[in-house]
């Protein structure tokens, strides 16, 4: 009787859960995503952050594209205040809003 087979087996086996486990604690903390093409159907993303621009350690610039426009918003810990909503279509390579 061949006990390799079963060895191999196992070995497979036991690095495929490891795996599983490692990709499930990853996604449960949002570190890693999975969707397969045909899971996220005709859906597009809606929310998109774009750059964040620390001020202190408690305040900060958020740049965030919401249903195709930009936003800037700023954080603080008494909240968060949206400072501009102009109609940008994008944003350069350079960090610079164009219209």
């Amino acid at each position: 009787m061949r006990v390799e087979p079963f060895q191999q087996a196992t070995a497979v086996f036991v690095v495929m859960a490891l795996l599983g486990i490692a990709f499930y604690w990853l996604r449960s903390r949002g570190m890693a995503r999975f969707t397969l093409p045909g899971m996220a159907g005709s859906s597009q993303r809606r929310l998109q952050s774009i750059e964040r621009l620390p001020l202190t350690a408690h305040h900060s610039l958020h740049l965030v594209k919401v249903s195709g426009r930009i936003v800037l918003i700023a954080v603080s810990p008494g909240g968060c205040s949206v400072l501009d909503g102009g109609d940008w279509n994008s944003v350069s390579g350079e960090g610079v809003l164009s219209e």
